[in-house]
């Protein structure tokens, strides 16, 4: 199993705009490079990418939470 790590601290949101489906949901599978979110940094918004595919992802950071860097954002089986 991997993880995804939020590369800064910042707030993490699981799609680009609150009127759009999410990147990816739960049980979703994932390629290598698939956005899978965004961290938010003083309005500054940088995008989260898979560095393995897997055929389920796990979130386990909620759309809109505050996260530090290091934090596991996600696992991927």
């Amino acid at each position: 199993m991997a993880q995804i790590l939020s590369p800064l601290p910042g707030t993490f949101y699981r799609s680009s705009s609150p009127d759009k489906p999410p990147y990816k949901a739960d049980g979703d599978a994932v390629a290598e490079g698939d956005v899978i979110g965004l961290i938010e940094v003083m309005k500054s918004f940088h995008e989260v990418t898979a560095e393995t595919s897997g055929t389920n992802i796990r979130f386990l950071a909620d759309n809109e939470d505050p996260v530090m860097a290091g934090a596991p954002l996600a696992e991927i089986d």
